[in-house]
């Protein structure tokens, strides 16, 4: 069974694993799609991942994620069972250098996903995006006229920087209100070079952004938290060389020397190399959350599996290689 955790500064207690929702009613029909989350529940998860945004590069309704989730919930009636989130203020993808955070988007968004799920509130609502010419203040405001709505719980951010982050929880502290309870970031074990992001408004986990982890103790969910499956294509290449369809972003050096580490932990712990890359997440000194991708349950279960093993201190720092101090978690 997956472990619970709590999600600091909440009264929630998540699945140590998210099941991340991009390919529901996309890469994976509504049958397979159901099946898929009830085998991720009947081992205890409890937390789908999905975004208004989700599969909306496809020639079909808006949303499906969403949608296909909230049937799910209807036809399961196991919507209590469940910490229901989504994410809302993404730009339009023929104009992603068009931020969509006023209230008027932030509210189409939200209530949209309302309907969509079938539900009256989202327990962690989470801003898909920032827009940096607002002040961070605004956003808070708005957000927690929302939570008084009864219209959203608790509330997070994905792809924001250390700096807005900062900025948003000082005014949420100074003004009394409630700030962010979790952070959305990029982050695996896989360095990935931010130069050769095809999506400038991408953030990925670095230096700056896990001290602040660590000094604040906010929990992480951890997005692209395999790597597009990097380190298992690799580990099955010959010569342990980037699959042809490796992401430019991971096509770094060091990330050769890292597969070279987690081959050798997966030895010493009888595990998969995919689990010795999720476990990596789960050993930080501050709650983290992978999101892991599955489109069968032999590739969800395999994920699961990581939750059993825990990495030491030296384990980390061979893989780490001085990019993070990461100490065991207690």
């Amino acid at each position: 069974m997956i472990r619970n955790k709590r999600i600091a500064g909440t009264s929630l207690d998540a699945a140590e694993f998210v099941l991340g929702g991009v390919e529901l009613g996309a890469g994976l029909d509504l049958a397979e799609s159901f099946r898929l989350m009830d085998a991720y529940v009947n081992r205890g998860g409890n937390m789908v991942d999905t975004a208004e945004i989700y599969s909306n590069w496809l020639p079909h309704e808006a949303s499906k994620s969403e949608t296909v989730i909230g049937q799910w919930m209807a036809e399961r009636k196991n919507r209590s069972r469940l910490i229901v989130t989504t994410k809302g203020a993404h730009p339009r993808l023929d104009s992603m250098q068009v931020p969509r955070m006023s209230e008027t988007e932030l509210r189409h968004d939200l209530e949209g996903s309302l309907t969509r799920l079938g539900t009256d509130t989202i327990d962690l609502y989470w801003l898909h995006r920032d827009d940096a010419s607002r002040p961070a203040g605004e956003i808070v405001e708005t957000m927690n006229r929302f939570v008084v709505e009864g219209k959203i719980r608790w509330y997070g951010v994905s792809n924001w920087t250390v700096e807005r982050l900062a900025e948003a929880q000082e005014y949420a502290a100074v003004h009394g209100l409630q700030g962010f309870s979790g952070n959305q970031p990029g982050w695996s074990l896989a360095v990935a070079d931010p130069d050769r992001f095809t999506d400038p408004t991408l953030v990925f986990m670095d230096d700056a952004l896990h001290a602040y982890h660590v000094r604040t103790g906010l929990s992480a969910f951890a997005y692209s938290s395999q790597a597009q499956g990097l380190f298992t294509k690799m580990a099955a290449t010959p010569g342990n060389d980037f699959p042809e369809k490796t992401a430019a972003m991971y096509r770094v050096e060091d990330n050769r020397r890292r597969l070279a580490e987690v081959k050798r932990l997966a030895d010493r712990y009888g595990a998969t190399v995919n689990q010795i890359v999720l476990a990596y997440l789960l050993v930080q000194p501050f709650p983290v959350f992978p999101v892991v991708g599955a489109k069968t349950e032999a590739q969800l279960e395999d994920s699961l599996g990581a939750g059993g093993i825990r990495l030491t201190e030296e384990d980390c720092r061979l893989l780490d290689a001085g990019l993070f101090q990461v100490p065991t978690a207690k």
